[in-house]
């Protein structure tokens, strides 16, 4: 190998000239010799008290290199089979990767072809995100990350997820790169709007039926997504449903009047309601289900609808993506916690899930729906300890026939042919639509308020009554609309959605059940209270107790029972004292109902 003398460099070369800077720059593109002829230049620095002399040869190479950017201007991608040519400034973008040259080197930013193809902007967050194609092998791949994991090396390495090639040694060379192509082509980057959610959108329309309208939410939502589309045959879809709503049971009727009276929950001004379908097995309640799913969208199991065996963190995700389209949940009885349901119940209801704070300090984005929730199980949803909130936002229907004739062709048949009622009935809501809507539904609420239902009850069913003339007039065209009379029965009266009283009737049969324990005076057994001339005495801790393991709220009882007169109190307070055991202790008086009259024709004494 040649040896390469070193010219004798004075104080003023270093200082005020230029001539050891351009010896040492002609060696660039050798970074071996490069490095070996800065250590021996620097040597002969040290020597004239000249310091800091590789500082100055660094930026000697910056403005080198910055005086030939225009080369470095007209550079381009060029992996094969990309979908767009950026300009890449400093950056080179081969088949070998992305790399700049610093620092007198060669540093990798990614070691396989990926740059950016589309630019998302969420219509309802404003948050922007960067579409990143990238190919290992011969296929390209797509992701979908928003700009602030793009712009940290410690969250870039979330990609690592899906197979791009960061890690924490070129994160920060990945992120450079990002920001400086995407800087370098701000106007090439085709840009579209993009949603994480179905449903209404303020002033643009009803996703997914906007045009150009990207999907860049959850990756394990984008098959529920996609899941709203068109498939096989409308005229055979129409087929089918007016065949249910003709021949089959009423109940058929509801359900498809509840698909589509959700995306009318909205724009009407209403609170989220249940309809619950229940009974025994066979009755064809999942049937049903895929009807009303079919309106909109594939309805298999696990594409559209969903089973209860979620968590209510879950439930109440899957509730803000749907948002104004139906949220269907099978099978019930696979919950895993059904005396905590009445909470999801409220919680799914009022369309607003919990606020949840951040790592920033902040709070995150509260979700929020607008919608129906279609249920079916083998149980009521709600039991007797229900809050009265929970049975008052709830339709239940009870299936004792089957809901179809043929319920394994109407399954098969709606799997096939899917998805068009759905955007028909949105298209023609419209503001003369919605105006129409609304007449009808003030009509139907007035009706309903006259009679014995509650206000949440009457509204459920106003909707449900709305929505099926609509959906009658532009879509079936068979004159066969629910009525008044046909949903009146499975409406809930002020008095059972009354929860108190149905703990105050609970608690007088619980006495009759447990007679034994109410002897007032007992060696032998536990005594919890004493019977005397219509009234039952419950020690206060046993009627606490016994509340409570029914999920009936003791104070609220109390409180109700003392206004209603149900219970014997002194002036302040709820108990009086009674010897129970030849002891005086706190119970809870209460006045047990008086005996029906003859004519009810009561079962002889036992």
């Amino acid at each position: 190998m040649e040896v390469i003398q070193v010219p004798a460099f004075t104080r003023e070369d270093f200082l005020e000239g230029t001539a050891p800077y351009e010896f040492l720059y002609q060696f660039f593109d050798d970074k071996f010799v490069l490095e070996r002829m800065t250590q021996r230049v620097s040597e002969q620095a040290r020597k004239v008290r000249v310091t800091g002399f590789k500082k100055a040869f660094g930026e000697y190479v910056k403005k080198q290199r910055a005086l030939s950017q225009p080369v470095y201007a007209m550079s381009v991608t060029q992996f094969e089979g990309q979908e767009i040519e950026l300009t890449t400034g400093p950056w080179r973008a081969d088949e070998y990767g992305v790399s700049i040259d610093e620092d007198y080197r060669e540093i990798v930013a990614c070691n396989h072809p990926i740059l950016p193809v589309m630019r998302l902007c969420n219509i309802d967050t404003g948050v922007e995100k960067l579409v990143l194609a990238f190919r290992k092998g011969r296929q390209w791949r797509h992701t979908t990350a928003d700009k602030r994991t793009l712009a940290s090396r410690q969250s870039i390495l979330e990609l690592a997820n899906v197979g791009v090639a960061v890690t924490s040694e070129n994160a920060a060379y990945m992120v450079r790169y990002l920001h400086d192509i995407e800087g370098l082509n701000y106007d090439m980057i085709p840009e579209k709007q993009s949603v994480g959610r179905l449903g209404w959108i303020s002033g643009e329309g009803f996703s997914p039926y906007v045009d150009n309208l990207v999907f860049d939410g959850d990756a394990n939502f984008r098959a529920y997504f996609e899941s709203v589309r068109t498939a096989g045959s409308f005229d055979t879809w129409l087929d089918i449903a007016r065949k249910a709503r003709v021949q089959d049971s009423i109940t058929a009727r509801i359900v498809l009047a509840a698909s589509f009276a959700s995306v009318l929950v909205g724009p009407l001004g209403c609170l989220p309601f249940f309809v619950h379908l229940w009974g025994g097995t066979e009755s064809g309640k999942t049937v049903g289900l895929m009807l009303a799913a079919s309106v909109w969208a594939c309805p298999e199991m696990g594409r559209y609808i969903h089973t209860f065996n979620s968590t209510a963190v879950g439930r109440e995700r899957s509730a803000a993506f749907c948002n104004s389209l139906p949220l269907i949940l099978d099978e019930l009885q696979i919950a895993k916690d059904k005396k905590e349901f009445d909470k999801d119940i409220y919680m799914l209801s009022e369309g607003v899930g919990r606020t949840r704070g951040n790592r920033q300090g902040g709070t995150d984005k509260t979700p929020t729906w607008q919608n129906c929730i279609l249920t079916s199980g083998e149980m009521p949803i709600t039991s007797a300890s229900s809050g009265g909130g929970a049975v008052n936002r709830i339709v239940e229907v009870e299936c004792r026939e089957k809901l179809f004739r043929d319920p394994r062709g109407t399954a098969n048949a709606v799997k096939r042919n899917y998805g068009f009622a759905g955007p028909l009935f949105v298209q023609q809501l419209d503001e003369a639509g919605i105006q129409e809507a609304e007449r009808l539904f003030s009509r139907y609420l007035v009706q309903l308020q006259q009679s014995d239902t509650t206000e949440k009850q009457a509204m459920a069913a106003a909707l449900l009554l709305t929505a099926d003339e609509l959906a009658t007039r532009w879509i079936f065209t068979d004159d066969k609309a629910l009525t008044l009379a046909d949903i009146a029965e499975f409406l809930r009266t002020r008095a059972s959605v009354d929860v108190n009283g149905r703990c105050y009737d609970f608690l007088c049969e619980y006495v009759v059940q447990n007679r034994h324990r109410f002897c007032g005076e007992s060696d032998q057994n536990e005594v919890w209270g004493a019977i005397d001339r219509g009234h039952a005495y419950i020690v206060r801790s046993v009627f606490n107790r016994i509340c409570q393991e029914q999920g009936f709220n003791p104070q609220a009882f109390l409180s109700w029972a003392k206004q209603d007169k149900k219970i014997q109190t002194r002036e302040k307070g709820y108990t009086m004292t009674k010897r129970i055991n030849r002891a005086p202790c706190n119970c809870v008086v209460l006045i047990l109902p008086a005996e029906a009259p003859e004519t009810d024709e009561l079962l002889p004494d036992v």
